[in-house]
């Protein structure tokens, strides 16, 4: 319980959060915001982000950081396929709760109807469609093969983009570690902006 808090109150933290976690941790949650439904509300973008600056501080090394998330980017992806290859329509079926959002899913299923199997690769820079994508394209049956391909595409290129922006921010930019949470928080705009086109685009 007191690893739960600990976890959740470094949440608001990013640059703690990485240096209490470590390779490990953020592995982990790499993993979980990615191929597990429930990990929908942990950091993405942000977090990675985040990892390129303190990389850059040389707090971390960037070649092992970028080896294991794009590691455990492509696994989650995985793990979240099987789970709707093997689940599929009982999904729309699940109760409700914190963990699980009926919505979610529903949104993710829009979005992969509309993209195609490029929802594997472009979800990965859309909070929530990422979590949800691969379960989607299990439960619609893509086959393994294609779907791996443009998984491990995806997941590579999400995760060296997103720590290169970082790495080469705190590089070139003096001092930022100070302004960490314009970063965080410029990113985090940016990540839910095409969440929010689609919105107005549907409200029209």
């Amino acid at each position: 319980m007191e690893f739960i808090q600990e976890f959740f109150s470094r949440l608001q933290h990013l640059d703690q959060l990485i240096a209490w976690a470590g390779y490990a941790g953020l592995t982990a949650i790499v993993f979980c915001e990615t191929g597990l439904l429930a990990g929908f509300f942990l950091p993405g973008d942000s977090l990675l982000v985040t990892a390129g600056l303190v990389a850059s501080q040389g707090k971390l090394n960037i070649w092992t950081l970028n080896a294991l998330l794009g590691a455990a980017a492509v696994l989650g992806d995985t793990a979240g396929y099987w789970i709707g290859y093997h689940m599929g329509a009982r999904l729309f079926r699940k109760e409700e709760s914190f963990f699980f959002r009926k919505s979610h899913l529903r949104k993710t299923e829009a979005f992969f109807e509309k993209y195609g199997a490029k929802t594997i690769v472009i979800a990965r820079f859309v909070p929530i469609v990422r979590t949800f994508a691969p379960t989607v394209a299990g439960a619609a049956g893509m086959r393994y093969r294609r779907f791996l391909s443009f998984n491990v595409f995806g997941g590579v290129l999400w995760v060296v983009s997103m720590t290169s922006i970082g790495y080469f921010l705190g590089s070139l930019v003096p001092h930022i570690d100070r302004y960490l949470h314009v970063v965080v928080a410029v990113v985090i705009i940016l990540s839910f902006l095409p969440i929010l086109i689609e919105y107005l685009k549907s409200r029209r």
